[in-house]
């Protein structure tokens, strides 16, 4: 019996990939992605059928929001059944939080859901978009045993797969615009397509997808720096509402230990607020207790963030504090890698 055909669909949401530039007048338009197999013929090589849907009105990644995301969840969520695989084009400023959010929202999910985008226009001479677009593809319809190779939210840039929760956007105009500091490649693209399976969230037993659109939006980054004094600390921890805080420290979690910040922030705990330590730096780990300084923060239970981004933690907490999840279990679930978010 011959395997049916795979199927892909691309979901367009704005970004640069999603350009084509006028030649005369040299402004960029909106690209139509109904006739992308006719502007980018390459495609017709692949073996798998691609149809593709839009955002009525595609926006840039920076007007990025936690109604988008559910927009997102929502069409992957309505064409589940119909499709083997998933890539979301995407601005690549607000990439890695809106790809992160969606690993969150989407609970058990068996097949694979790569965000890529590029950062020069499709119909630009020296495109990255072309290979970023054919290669998401190619991935997404990968199958072993009629399965889906790939089984979780990625982000797919300049010939590297990375677990989209992972990542962080570090540069503004090269090519690998990405990079995943605490988590190896998921996948390497040359002349060969390599798949590191042993760093792939591995399957567990089928259940039926999860959707979550419940997001709460009460939570602010504070990132600390020589200078930072009390008055800007208490106009953040007296925001109306403020339910979490992800604490942006330095190095390996460490804070200033000065007599005011320290009851500042026991004070805040002790009314409620959720408040996570993670580091500044673009790879490694919070280890509290490592050094004096991170010593109290450590004995007042601060939030462990260990080596997650600051984009996976600021969603974990939306997706957590959406989720109402009790106050007393919530320390426990987020310092808990739910969907590889964390080591």
């Amino acid at each position: 019996m011959k395997n049916k055909t795979t199927k892909i669909l691309l979901i367009y949401t704005g970004g640069t990939i999603g350009m084509v530039k006028e030649y005369k007048s040299g402004i960029l338009k909106a690209f139509d992605f109904k006739k992308v197999v006719n502007n980018i013929p390459e495609l017709g090589q692949l073996d798998c059928a691609i149809d593709s849907v839009s955002f009525k009105k595609p926006i840039d990644s920076s007007n990025m929001n936690p109604t988008h995301w559910v927009s997102i969840a929502t069409i992957i969520e309505n064409y589940y059944a119909d499709y083997d695989g998933f890539v979301v084009l995407h601005g690549s400023d607000t990439m890695s939080y809106t790809s992160s959010a969606l690993s969150y929202m989407l609970e058990n999910l068996a097949k694979p859901v790569i965000f890529t985008g590029s950062q020069l226009p499709i119909g630009d001479l020296r495109t990255d978009a072309k290979e970023n677009l054919i290669t998401s593809i190619q991935i997404a319809a990968l199958k072993e045993n009629n399965q889906p190779v790939v089984q979780e939210v990625c982000l797919y840039f300049e010939n590297e797969l990375f677990r989209a929760n992972r990542t962080t956007k570090i540069n503004a105009e090269h090519f690998e615009a990405f990079a995943s500091l605490n988590y190896p490649v998921l996948a390497e693209s040359g002349v060969h397509l390599k798949v590191y399976k042993e760093n792939l969230l591995k399957s567990k037993k089928a259940k039926p997808l999860i959707v979550h659109k419940e997001l709460d939006d009460r939570v602010a980054i504070l990132k600390l720096f020589p200078g930072f004094n009390r008055d800007l600390l208490q106009s953040i921890l007296n925001i109306p509402n403020l339910k979490a805080l992800v604490l942006e420290t330095y190095g390996a979690g460490n804070a200033p230990t000065d007599e005011w910040l320290l009851n500042d922030l026991r004070n805040a705990l002790n009314k409620g607020l959720h408040i996570v330590n993670v580091t500044q730096c673009s790879g490694g780990s919070v280890i509290m207790g490592r050094y004096e300084t991170s010593k109290e923060l450590e004995r007042m239970s601060i939030i462990n963030g260990r080596d997650i981004t600051t984009e996976a933690a600021i969603t974990k907490l939306m997706y957590l504090l959406g989720s109402e999840v009790s106050g007393k279990s919530f320390a426990t679930i987020f310092e808990t890698s739910i969907r590889g978010e964390m080591t």
